[in-house]
């Protein structure tokens, strides 16, 4: 095999369908392959499993590769994709606003990362997220303002780090003022480049001067630099990262096949070389095609970038830059040279759920309720496509669970709820006509709804949440167990609310 085959295929972040590694994902290991991308559908919640898994990666990898998944915490999860998140997630943490618990936190999520064998965490989200119509970050980001975002993310890259796991911010120059998914279209920034730079691009460059090792691309046009690339094929704001801040890690795509960049470009293959032409180093792929569709695109790639360092279109140096990069974050996880702070943090019991119960923001009386035998109103909209479906539910002892659709008519849902207590949990109402409909007519006809928003809050002028009907309105700031479960523990007074008003 030549060189720049090999080279082709070291800077690839494939992944694959179900549980076992197939067999052509070995071939192409053996063949180079820098890095494996696990998702949800690749896991099956057993640690053991996913430990099994990843030895098979890297048994099949003659020089060594980077495993990796989006191990973000709260609502976006790989290892509890069928059970649902666990940890407190970033939005929990930013309501907090306790940098030593946000330390804690990363540091157990990288604990586990590494016992099972995990390099390079895609995490933490770096998007401040200033847009609360935003449909794809939300409850991802630490928070709306830029310094805070920023002390957050160094904090969350020490605790992975601390643990051995090397971390990826995302998404550069930032996905927080969008309101696109660029799952499915390119989403445009359309902002001056000083906004920019004291908003979008602030927690990147701390995180860049604290030494991260590693940056995903984000598939946005930032207009004012580049009106025709999203940042992932333009050099014009890879630059930035690379040059104005002096970044000198892997620069990560997000997925290539996501339409937000793979539609312009005609497909991932030509999407790869304008990404790895424009300075991108690694190139991840995601698992929405079909199985059969896989290897078949992974060729696509590697023979397109063959061809482009062939005809000249990507200069040899620039592939074998890329793929050294990959080769020096390989060493340096395995060497354990990862960049940490020498903080001696006290140890914290559970910060988990420490977190999530000092995040929840209520209002309404503070007395304890008896709702064992509440009708639980559960609003399922449909999940962004980076959480993906999860369980989600609030553990109420005795309750009653009932899905509630556009469908539903909400007279005989009245009706079914009788004199019981009503609970309506939501995600992102303000987001959802529908579901800020439902509320507002349920809430007139039972003042004495109560409700639970686990989404992106809306704020008033204090910065407080607000916007909810009903004589009880709780804020979790995520959907993951800690979270449900520390608005169930204020709810029936087994624990005090994190911030009341």
């Amino acid at each position: 095999m030549s060189d720049i085959r090999y080279q082709a295929h070291r800077v690839l972040m494939p992944s694959f369908h179900g549980t076992r590694l197939p067999d052509w994902m070995r071939e192409r290991l053996a063949a180079g392959v820098g890095s494996v991308c696990l998702f949800g559908t690749n896991l099956t919640g057993d640690d053991t499993q996913a430990t099994d898994l990843v030895a098979q990666v890297q048994k099949s990898s003659p020089n060594g590769c980077l495993v990796t998944l989006d191990e973000e915490g709260g609502d976006v999860t790989r290892l509890d994709a069928r059970r649902g998140g666990s940890t407190a997630g970033h939005a929990v943490l930013g309501a907090v606003d306790d940098v030593a618990l946000t330390r804690a936190v990363a540091a157990g999520i990288g604990k586990r990362l590494r016992s099972i064998g995990i390099d390079l965490d895609l995490g933490p989200v770096a998007d401040v997220n200033c847009e609360p119509d935003n449909p794809v970050i939300g409850v991802r980001s630490f928070g709306a303002t830029p310094d805070l975002v920023a002390r957050h993310v160094n904090a969350f890259d020490d605790g992975l780090h601390s643990a051995g796991v090397a971390a990826c911010i995302k998404h550069f120059p930032g996905h927080g003022a969008t309101v696109t998914d660029s799952h499915l279209a390119m989403p445009r920034l359309d902002i001056d480049l000083d906004t920019a730079r004291s908003r979008e691009l602030v927690p990147f460059a701390a995180a860049v001067a604290a030494g991260v090792p590693a940056v995903m691309t984000s598939h946005v046009v930032l207009a004012a630099l580049d009106p025709a690339n999203p940042a992932t094929t333009s050099s014009a704001v890879l630059d930035i990262l690379r040059h104005e801040m002096g970044f000198e890690g892997v620069i990560v795509t997000d997925a290539l096949d996501m339409a937000g960049v793979a539609k312009p470009y005609g497909g991932p293959g030509r999407a790869a070389v304008a990404a790895l032409a424009a300075g991108a180093d690694l190139l991840c792929v995601g698992p929405e095609r079909a199985p059969g569709e896989m290897e078949p695109i992974l060729a696509w790639m590697v023979n397109d970038v063959v061809a482009a360092v062939a005809d000249g279109r990507l200069p040899a140096q620039r592939l074998a830059d890329a793929a050294a990069r990959v080769d020096a974050l390989v060493g340096a996880v395995r060497s354990g040279t990862l960049p940490t702070t020498d903080e001696v943090a006290e140890p914290i019991t559970d910060p988990d759920l420490e977190a999530a119960r000092r995040a929840v923001f209520v209002r309404g009386p503070d007395e304890p309720l008896d709702l064992k035998h509440a009708l639980l109103l559960e609003f399922h909209v449909t999940p962004g496509i980076a959480a993906g479906e999860v369980p989600w539910t609030l553990p109420l002892e005795k309750a009653e669970k009932r899905s509630l659709s556009p469908a539903d008519d909400l007279e005989s849902v009245l009706a079914e709820a009788g004199d019981r207590p009503l609970v309506a949990l939501v995600r992102d109402a303000h987001r959802h006509a529908w579901v800020a409909d439902r509320l507002d007519r349920i809430a007139r006809a039972r003042p004495d709804l109560i409700t639970v928003e686990t989404g992106w809050p809306v704020v008033d002028a204090a910065g407080a949440p607000t916007g909810l009907p009903g004589a009880v309105a709780i804020w979790t700031y995520g959907g993951s167990s800690v979270s449900l479960r520390a608005a169930a523990e204020v709810l029936t007074g087994a624990s005090a609310p994190g911030r009341v008003r």
